[in-house]
């Protein structure tokens, strides 16, 4: 069954660039889209692009601090020192680059976008592959996160009335800004399902993080061992993620869909495949529809495998959206010269991953894993 989808797009979201040795690369972006329009994908029917418009300061307020934005504003010409540990920018992970207050911007105002068309009836399902950049604070950036487009959506839809919105992250690392944000606000599940803190970064997202005030009971965190792969993350999903976001019956389900799960990433240690990535995707999607109409929202986030793994992966995402899952298959040929062309070397030739063995010896972990985070949440569980 199809359905109508808005995919945010514009070149440039290329913008938001932290430099060509950083990980989080915009040729990425680039590749998903080119890898969706030779698939046929984006002229499927239903699916349309949606241009994005850049968050103002009243938006970015929703969340972030104002002498932040200010600072993010003057960072490329006055941001040294203590100002830079200050507020998180100049460092490793978030370097200064030209416009970067204009770029983040942009990124974030496209899954307020998203989250509008969704919100007000244009749109069953809306994706912004640019988005997910969930580890900034309202005051610093984090972990190559400027702004915290899913937490400013989110903010955006409960100063609209919303009453209830689920938010499921499904990138390696804990999705820790946007838990933040959330933290005591009775409003907003938070659901993250990563690499435990114990092995990777940001350290946090553990079992007993539950909530704090009003909001306990409101955030759930499924850490998995290194080494998980499919089954492990259809495990959370099946035994937590989906019964967790029923009892919460959400008005609009927001996902993050970082794919750096995937066993070629170079920065994390989960073993997933865009197969087990995709399964995620369609249960997802069926949730939308069992719990709140169908209304759902999603974004990209993190995945460093540039040219392996983040096009196919994302690609099988916007297809589920647009209710007709990828068939295994060759990549185009005339998407392979565009990786010559953007990336310098060779795409993966299928759309799928060859199957390998899980670790068995894993399950033991992995079961324990769900089984705490149940226990922490007798009330949702």
């Amino acid at each position: 069954m199809g359905h109508s989808t808005a995919v945010v797009w514009d070149e440039a979201l290329t913008s938001y660039d932290l430099g060509p040795e950083h990980p989080l690369r915009p040729v990425r972006l680039e590749l998903t889209i080119a890898l969706a329009r030779e698939l046929g994908i984006l002229d499927r029917p239903g699916v349309s692009i949606l241009v994005p418009t850049a968050a103002d300061d009243q938006l970015l307020g929703l969340v972030h601090d104002r002498d932040y934005i200010g600072a993010v504003k003057a960072a490329p010409d006055e941001l040294i020192g203590r100002l830079a540990a200050r507020y998180g920018l100049g460092t490793p992970d978030n370097p200064v680059f030209a416009r970067m207050h204009e770029a983040a911007a942009l990124a974030t105002g496209g899954s307020v976008d998203a989250v509008r068309a969704v919100w007000s009836g244009a749109a069953d399902h809306a994706v912004n592959i640019a988005g997910g950049l969930h580890h900034a604070m309202p005051d610093r950036a984090s972990g190559f996160c400027v702004y915290d487009d899913p937490a400013v959506a989110i903010a955006w839809l409960l100063a609209q009335g919303a009453e209830r919105v689920a938010y499921v992250d499904i990138d390696v690392h804990h999705g820790d800004g946007v838990q933040a944000a959330f933290y005591d606000d009775p409003r907003v599940l938070t659901v993250s399902v990563h690499e435990s803190g114990r092995y990777l970064f940001p350290g946090t997202g553990f079992a007993a993080e539950t909530g704090r005030g009003e909001g306990i009971g409101t955030s759930v965190n499924v850490p998995l061992p290194p080494g998980a792969g499919d089954a492990a993350l259809a495990a959370a999903v099946e035994h937590v993620v989906a019964p967790a976001v029923r009892a919460f019956r959400p008005q609009l389900l927001f996902t993050q869909l970082g794919c750096d799960t995937h066993r070629l990433d170079p920065l994390a240690h989960l073993a997933t495949t865009v197969q087990g990535q995709a399964a995620a995707h369609a249960a997802l999607h069926a949730l939308a529809h069992e719990v709140c109409d169908g209304r759902w929202v999603a974004t990209g986030g993190g995945g460093y495998a540039l040219v392996d793994v983040v096009p196919r992966a994302w690609t099988a995402a916007i297809a589920e959206m647009s209710g007709v899952p990828l068939a295994p298959g060759a990549t185009p040929v005339d998407w392979h010269e565009t990786v010559r062309r953007l990336a310098g070397r060779a795409g993966p030739s299928t759309l799928t991953d060859e199957v390998r063995p899980e670790r068995p010896e894993l399950a033991d972990a992995v079961d324990a894993t769900v089984a705490a985070t149940r226990a922490a949440l007798p009330d949702l569980f």
